[in-house]
């Protein structure tokens, strides 16, 4: 049996889940994932995290310890500048949580730590930091480097593929690794790709609306109340921060007198301005998370452009304590006024 790398199902599995499956799973390693959020993954994070945590860094701790039991090793990279502007980071959390694990969680398997840090180590940073973690496994440079190239060739694709075909993360999933072939074959039936998706993703919509926030809060469905299945229930098209080219929400940049320090941060608010002045959707959701700095500033942002346009906008602020009946009900309420709008 390979040994076993875990990988918890929050925070960056959203953005970078295909990136590491296909460079681990390449090496000669079984990728674990943590299963999704449920309740006992929730109260474990609360239990183990420092009190003051907002709930996504609770809720790592939660799916380190439903890993820690079943994986010889634990994957937990130290995210601290990924973008062109040097001046962007990730949240203090974000920067510290490798370090947070071992001080919270006793009796863990070794921990992967590699630090993605594009200003201080350029542009291969991805690279040089995949490089350490084969010498960290011990395995050789050659192998290493046909694992990296694989995997940056395969998260290129998912990227692109949420763009093309205006699909969510969750959906690329399941669709890029429930068939193997899927993961190794790079040439696509493009007719066949657009007929699954379009199957998948089709309704007969009257209403668009833009869910923005974080990626980690959004597409877990245990504390999100599951808000983009409830909106597509209700006959609802949604449309996320994803299914933006990096390109065009750049464009947003300037919006703003001075950036923002936070990558995600950035990416919301130029998500949001771009939604706003599209002419076809209806109206737009934030999803943050209550006690996260960062966030706050982001929904008052948010709120002030679409206060300033006259454009439909609501709130979500999740935590530990929030029950799906209010969530739904307010997006109820949301969905019902959009359509009177429409009609008056």
């Amino acid at each position: 049996m390979p040994p076993k790398i875990g990988f918890p199902m929050t925070l960056t599995y959203f953005m970078h889940f295909p990136l590491w499956k296909i460079f681990f799973t390449e090496l000669g390693f079984e990728f674990v994932t943590s299963q999704p959020t449920n309740k006992l993954i929730l109260n474990n994070g609360i239990k183990e995290a420092v009190t003051d945590a907002c709930i996504p860094i609770k809720l790592f701790h939660g799916h380190v310890m439903a890993l820690k039991s079943k994986v010889d090793y634990i994957f937990i990279p130290r995210m601290v500048n990924i973008d062109k502007e040097k001046h962007i980071t990730f949240c203090p959390k974000f920067l510290g949580l490798p370090d947070m694990i071992r001080a919270s969680i006793s009796n863990l398997p070794p921990i992967l730590e590699i630090s993605l840090d594009k200003k201080n180590k350029g542009k291969l940073f991805l690279y040089k930091a995949c490089r350490l973690l084969g010498r960290q496994l011990g395995k050789p440079f050659n192998k290493v480097l046909k694992a990296y190239l694989k995997a940056v060739k395969f998260q290129k694709k998912f990227e692109n593929f949420l763009v093309s075909k205006k699909i969510t993360p969750i959906e690329a999933f399941d669709y890029l690794f429930k068939d193997k072939n899927r993961v190794n074959n790079t040439k696509y039936n493009r007719k066949q790709t657009d007929r699954e998706i379009n199957k998948a993703t089709s309704l007969e919509n009257n209403l668009n609306i833009a869910v923005v926030g974080y990626p980690y809060q959004i597409y877990d469905s245990y504390i999100s109340a599951d808000i983009i299945n409830f909106l597509k229930k209700n006959n609802v098209r949604v449309w996320t921060m994803e299914m933006v080219p990096y390109s065009i929400l750049k464009r947003y940049s300037n919006r703003l007198s001075k950036k923002l320090f936070w990558h995600f941060s950035n990416k919301v608010v130029w998500a949001s301005y771009h939604y706003i002045d599209q002419p076809y959707i209806d109206g737009l959701i934030h999803v943050s998370a209550f006690g996260c700095g960062p966030d706050a500033m982001v929904g008052k942002l948010v709120e002030l452009e679409c206060k300033y346009r006259n454009f439909p906008f609501l709130n979500i602020t999740v935590d530990e304590h929030t029950g799906d009946a209010g969530i739904k009900t307010r997006i109820e309420a949301f969905i019902d006024m959009l359509r009177y709008r429409r009609t008056a």
